[in-house]
């Protein structure tokens, strides 16, 4: 492993940006193994541990998962892609290790089983750009899950979250500013509704970062952004592949 960067954690965390071109320099699997490990350290709701990771080195299944995601050259290309899935399998076999009936399909598991896959692939990524390697989370695999889930060979009572790419940075783009605290830190309560001020002043920020950053320079604004995205429906057949994978039935 290259020697840590010297910064802290407070400042590895605000320097992250998606790193999607990368060296040809490999990334080991003893590197691999011992950033999985740091991040099964990631808080787990009772103690679950409810995902897995596959990491996924086939050069034909990955330019298949490439272009489920939307054809994004750096699924191909990095060094090292990762699934992380959420996994109730495990649960499944404790229970009858034990005799008992897993009590399966119920919302609240389906959520934790979730959000534990998130916390662990935040960790791993972290203890990556510790090391000085970058990476980009993938959403795109959810474009076709069930292809991903055959690719794969993911069970029922599993299913693919989101995919990483991972390697040594290529280029160095600069960070992108996010929200500015009161626009997402309340006391008490929930206000009664946003400031819009906020929100203006926060788009003259991100239009300024898109005109000015190192390319694919554009005109774009967060607000706008984000109407583009939530005013069209977003992979409509999430919700019947999950019910048949076992999650969100009750």
């Amino acid at each position: 492993m290259k020697k840590a960067p010297d910064k802290t954690t407070i400042d590895q965390i605000k320097a992250h940006r998606c790193i999607r071109k990368f060296t040809d320099q490999p990334v080991d699997d003893k590197t691999v193994e011992a950033l999985v490990t740091t991040a099964q350290c990631a808080a787990t709701s009772h103690y679950l541990q409810a995902y897995s990771i596959i990491h996924v080195k086939d050069k034909t299944t990955r330019k298949t998962i490439a272009q489920l995601s939307g054809n994004p050259a750096w699924v191909e290309k990095a060094p090292v892609f990762l699934v992380f899935c959420a996994d109730l399998t495990r649960l499944d076999a404790a229970c009858r290790m034990r005799g008992v009936v897993m009590e399966k399909g119920w919302t609240e598991l389906s959520v934790t089983a979730t959000v534990d896959t998130a916390l662990v692939g935040q960790n791993l990524l972290l203890a990556a750009e510790s090391l000085g390697l970058g990476g980009v989370f993938i959403g795109g695999i959810r474009n076709d899950p069930e292809t991903v889930c055959e690719l794969l060979k993911i069970p029922d009572q599993a299913y693919p979250v989101f995919g990483m790419c991972l390697g040594w940075p290529a280029h160095d783009p600069p960070v992108k500013p996010r929200l500015p605290v009161q626009a997402v830190l309340f006391t008490d309560h929930y206000p009664a509704a946003y400031d819009q001020n906020t929100l203006s002043d926060y788009d003259k920020k991100v239009n300024a970062y898109y005109l000015h950053r190192n390319d694919n320079l554009r005109e774009e604004t967060w607000t706008g952004q984000v109407a583009a995205f939530a005013s069209r429906v977003i992979r409509p057949g999430m919700k019947a592949f999950l019910e048949k994978k076992g999650f969100f039935l009750k």
